[in-house]
């Protein structure tokens, strides 16, 4: 049987975690052939912990240039998933990238650009999209059957995150190494799926506050409001802080609430449109008739392995992908949005001035502090479960 031969790129957190899956043959029709990565202690933990057959690289270039590999996992810090997928892409290789896409939305864009110029899969690693109750969610908003949005609320603040994990990375939590804090590195994830499920919205209005709960000099607590084209609106709130934390995404809808929280997903599902009995009803303070429905999903939440397994077939046998790596600009588009509000106070309408947005990060990078601390290699498995 055919095989991917797949190279990552970057074996920190996450890329530790992808490398043991395909280095152990969980993953149908790929196989694992090289690594890269810059630091020593990485590269150390490779020869002991992955198969002899696979080649170690000090830099992300040599891989791709190496002639081993069909396809690459870019696992690196942010700032570098743009520029080593265009070289991929350049040198011939599939790319499937980590989240975020990129930092800014400039640096992606480009990167699209760049990636619809060959006949290459180009896929994210947007795991959650494999969770069958954001499918089911997915399904039954775009089926129409429920009406449109009328408001959008997630609460998502499970990502709890300790002082020793900002501590964890040079780069962590820093303006210029990461290039942003819970935004960016917990919830590019729920940022994808609120675009995917509800749509992109068209203003952005967020309070980010930098360094709230932990010593970082990034955001550590957000709240945002989101208007959309049809006069819908929403609130997104996540912090890294709150324990035990909440994750309950509710939409409300002209035939009905869908609520998904503590691994299931409920329906109440009006009788009528609520906006055809708002303008007949004879009575003031009657309501349709309301069912409470614990909705059905099917499938398995394969995470991780699923999105490599479709990437592995997507290249072997032309079936879809989980994730386009187009899309990936979407979610970063509502976290680069977040930000400017934040740092002009005030709203910002969608599509932003990208340049602006750059100039901006560019300020807060310039004064970025430099962290001392040694680097540590935390264990992710249990981390992106059911969020």
């Amino acid at each position: 049987m055919k095989k991917v031969k797949l190279g990552i790129i970057g074996v920190g957190n996450m890329g530790t975690t992808h490398s043991k899956q395909v280095a152990s043959g969980e993953i149908e029709g790929m196989e694992l052939v090289a690594v890269a990565d810059r630091s020593e202690a990485r590269r150390s933990w490779v020869k002991e912990n992955l198969p002899d057959t696979t080649t170690i690289f000090d830099e992300g270039d040599q891989l791709i240039k190496s002639g081993l590999c069909d396809a690459v996992l870019i696992a690196t810090p942010h700032y570098q998933h743009p520029e080593l997928a265009i070289k991929a892409f350049e040198n011939g290789l599939h790319v499937l990238c980590e989240k975020p896409a990129g930092v800014y939305t400039k640096q992606v864009r480009h990167m699209n650009e760049v990636a619809a110029k060959y006949d290459l899969v180009f896929a994210m690693m947007f795991n959650q999209r494999t969770n069958p109750l954001y499918r089911k969610m997915y399904e039954l908003i775009h089926s129409g059957e429920l009406g449109a949005i009328k408001r959008v609320n997630w609460i998502v603040t499970d990502w709890y995150r300790t002082q020793a994990y900002y501590d964890s990375g040079l780069w962590r939590a820093t303006w210029a190494g990461e290039g942003g804090g819970v935004l960016l590195n917990q919830c590019p994830h729920n940022l994808d799926l609120i675009q995917w499920i509800c749509g992109m919205p068209s203003k952005v209005q967020a309070f980010c506050h930098n360094g709230k709960w932990h010593d970082i000099e990034v955001e550590d607590d957000v709240t945002a409001y989101l208007e959309y084209p049809n006069g819908a609106t929403g609130v997104f709130i996540t912090s890294t802080a709150d324990c035990p934390g909440t994750n309950r995404f509710e939409v409300t809808l002209e035939m009905g609430k869908l609520v998904c929280e503590d691994g299931q997903l409920v329906l109440y599902k009006l009788d009528q449109n609520e906006r055809a009995y708002c303008k007949s009803a004879t009575g003031g303070f009657t309501i349709p008739g309301v069912t409470c429905i614990k909705v059905e999903t099917e499938g398995e939440n394969m995470q991780h392995k699923g999105i490599l397994k479709s990437f592995a077939e997507r290249i072997l046998y032309g079936k879809p992908l989980v994730a386009e790596g187009k899309e990936g600009i979407n979610g970063l588009t509502l976290s680069n949005a977040m930000h400017l509000s934040s740092w002009l106070s005030k709203p910002i309408d969608l599509p932003f001035d990208e340049t602006l947005f750059l100039e901006e990060l560019g300020k807060r990078s310039a004064i970025s502090r430099q962290k001392t601390t040694d680097v540590v290699f935390l264990d992710t498995e249990g981390s992106y479960g059911v969020k």
